[in-house]
C-alpha cells in the first residue's frame, strides 16, 4: 500500500503559541505531504520494496539501489521524520513529564535536565542549514545527543555520523518555524519545550530500552 499522511493527534493551532497553526499547517499538508508523495513516486514499479515499512527503509537504506536510494533516503527520512515528530509534541500542559527511568537516565548521560536542553539546543543551532536534533538510545542502551542533515535520522546505519533510536527529535528546517520566529531558531529551540509529550518520549525510551 502507498504511504499516506498521518493525521495529527491534536487540532492544527493546538501547540499556539510555541507553534502557530499557519505554519503546523504548511508544515504537515505541503513538506510532509510532499515527502510522501515522493516517496511513493521513487517506490513505484520497486515491487522488492513493497512491503516494507519506513522503519525498515531508514534501517536498510543500505541495500536499496543507487538509481533510487537517494530519493528514497530523502523522501523516506522526511517522512520517517515528520510521522515521528508530530507525535513528540502535545498542546501545552497535555504533555507529562519525564519517567523517573528517563530522567535518571538523562541525569546520568548529561549531568542534569537544564544541561540535556542545553546540550541539544547547541546541537540544533550548530547544525548548519536544514536538518535535525536528536535525542537517541544507543546500543548498549545509553542516551547521547546527535544531529543530522535535510532528512537523515539516526536509524540510517552507513549514512550518518551516530546510529541510534530515535526517542526524541526536533525540527530545525527554517519551515519549522520562520512564519513566526523567521531567524531566531534559538527562540523556537526554547519555545518548544513548552510543548514536548513526554508521555510518546517516555513509550519510546521504554521500547528502546527493551
Amino acid at each position: 500500500m502507498p504511504f499516506t499522511l498521518p493525521e495529527l493527534p491534536y487540532p492544527e493551532n493546538a501547540l499556539e503559541p510555541s507553534i502557530d497553526a499557519k505554519t503546523m499547517n504548511i508544515h504537515r499538508t505541503k513538506h510532509h505531504q510532499a515527502y510522501v508523495d515522493n516517496l511513493n513516486k521513487a517506490l513505484d514499479g520497486q515491487a522488492a520494496y513493497a512491503t516494507w515499512t519506513l522503519d525498515q527503509i531508514c534501517e536498510q537504506l543500505g541495500s536499496i539501489p543507487e538509481t533510487i536510494r537517494g530519493a528514497i533516503r530523502n523522501n523516506g527520512g522526511g517522512h520517517w521524520n515528520h510521522s515521528m515528530f508530530w507525535l513528540l509534541m502535545a498542546p501545552k500542559g497535555q504533555g507529562g513529564a519525564p519517567s523517573a527511568e528517563l530522567s535518571a537516565a538523562i541525569d546520568s548521560a548529561f549531568g542534569s535536565m537544564d544541561a540535556f536542553k542545553k546540550s541539544l539546543a547547541e546541537a540544533g543551532m550548530k547544525r548548519f542549514g536544514s536538518g535535525w536534533a536528536w535525542l537517541i538510545v544507543k546500543n548498549g542502551g545509553a542516551l547521547a545527543i546527535t544531529s543530522t542533515p535535510n532528512q537523515d535520522n539516526p536509524l540510517m546505519k552507513g549514512f550518518v555520523d551516530v546510529v541510534g533510536t530515535p526517542i526524541l527529535g526536533i525540527d530545525v528546517w527554517e519551515h519549522a518555524y520562520y512564519l513566526n520566529y523567521q531567524n531566531r531558531r534559538a527562540d523556537y529551540l526554547g519555545a518548544w519545550w513548552d510543548v514536548v509529550n513526554w508521555n510518546e518520549v517516555n513509550r519510546r525510551f521504554a521500547a528502546a530500552k527493551q
